[in-house]
């Protein structure tokens, strides 16, 4: 409405040739709007007042502000909305609907943002509140710069592999995808479990490990990289398979092309065995069959013009801090 009079105002008085030579280089700015999800688990009292300047600047964008129903809980009578905000709980509240799911946590706060987008192709914002954040790249400093930049479009969208569960079919529903990784493991410390592993049918090894993991080049910076995994850039089409604990010095991690078809079955001598996919995990039968292939649809993660991944290995790793740089 204000810019609307500005603007009004402007063209009344120096539409007048008489006047026109007065006239300042003056032009409103749109804004146009943009309606942005909001999803978090926890917050930090010392970062309210980050989350409130974020809210302020959308609601002044005219659009609309979704928040996750569990986080809008959390933001009660600590963060101030001037307009009517809209809840969501599922993909299906917010697919159509929004143009951009902003994450306010940390990686694992951006991860469970996945089955809420799914294929719906809606683009991520990871904001880092935690610590080391590989995928929530914006601090809490960038937040409002980087807000700007997504309204200017000056922004890159960055297509991530996810890959997929195939078999058995129901142990995760219809969320069977993760972004990061799929993970065998176990819960008790006294006994290893023995994974057999086959790509495209093709016998691979037989794993005598405390686990198993299946990351994508996203998740190469995760647990896989603590496990002695290679880092992988996310473009390079691929799956790292790294063992968790292997009780065989001479194993080490290994590449395939992420069109491969992984099998794995596990056994343990009486121990519980479980997988995870990303922050997900399920009990399972031990000598059941896992089959696991790339995802047909890939996630959107948004990445600001001044940012790229090599900066962000180097800045999250700590590479370079060596005197002779």
């Amino acid at each position: 409405m204000y810019i609307f009079i500005l603007q009004h105002l402007y063209n009344h008085l120096f539409s007048n040739e008489k006047w026109a030579i007065f006239a300042p280089d003056f032009q409103v700015k749109k804004t146009i709007p943009m309606n942005v999800a909001l999803f978090g688990k926890s917050i930090a009292n010392n970062d309210i007042p980050y989350v409130q300047r974020l809210v302020d600047r959308l609601e002044t964008m005219g659009g609309q502000v979704f928040v996750y129903q569990p986080f809008l809980t959390v933001l009660r009578d600590r963060i101030q909305f001037s307009g009517r905000t809209l809840q969501f709980s599922g993909q299906e509240d917010i697919r159509g609907q929004v143009d951009y799911l902003f994450s306010i946590g940390g990686d694992g706060t951006l991860l469970d943002t996945i089955p809420l987008v799914g294929n719906s192709g809606i683009p991520i914002l990871g904001i880092n509140m935690g610590r080391l954040g590989f995928l929530s790249s914006i601090s809490k400093e960038e937040i409002i710069p980087a807000v700007e930049e997504i309204v200017e479009k000056k922004y890159f969208l960055d297509q991530r592999t996810l890959l997929r569960l195939e078999s058995p079919e129901g142990v995760f529903g219809p969320f069977n995808y993760a972004l990061n990784d799929l993970t065998v493991y176990k819960n008790t410390p006294l006994s290893i479990l023995t994974i057999h592993t086959y790509i495209n049918n093709e016998f691979l090894n037989t794993y005598w490990a405390d686990g198993l993991i299946v990351a994508t080049p996203t998740g190469s910076t995760a647990y896989s990289l603590s496990c002695t995994g290679p880092i992988i850039t996310p473009d390079s089409e691929n799956f790292v398979i790294t063992p968790i604990a292997s009780h065989n010095l001479t194993v080490r991690p290994i590449v395939v092309p992420d069109k491969s078809v992984i099998k794995i079955v596990v056994e343990g001598r009486g121990i519980d065995c479980y997988i995870g996919l990303d922050s997900r995990h399920h009990k399972i039968k031990n000598s059941l069959e896992l089959i696991i292939r790339k995802e047909d649809f890939t996630i959107n993660l948004l990445r600001m013009s001044n940012k790229n991944f090599f900066q962000t290995i180097r800045e999250k790793l700590k590479w370079g801090l060596d005197i002779r740089n």
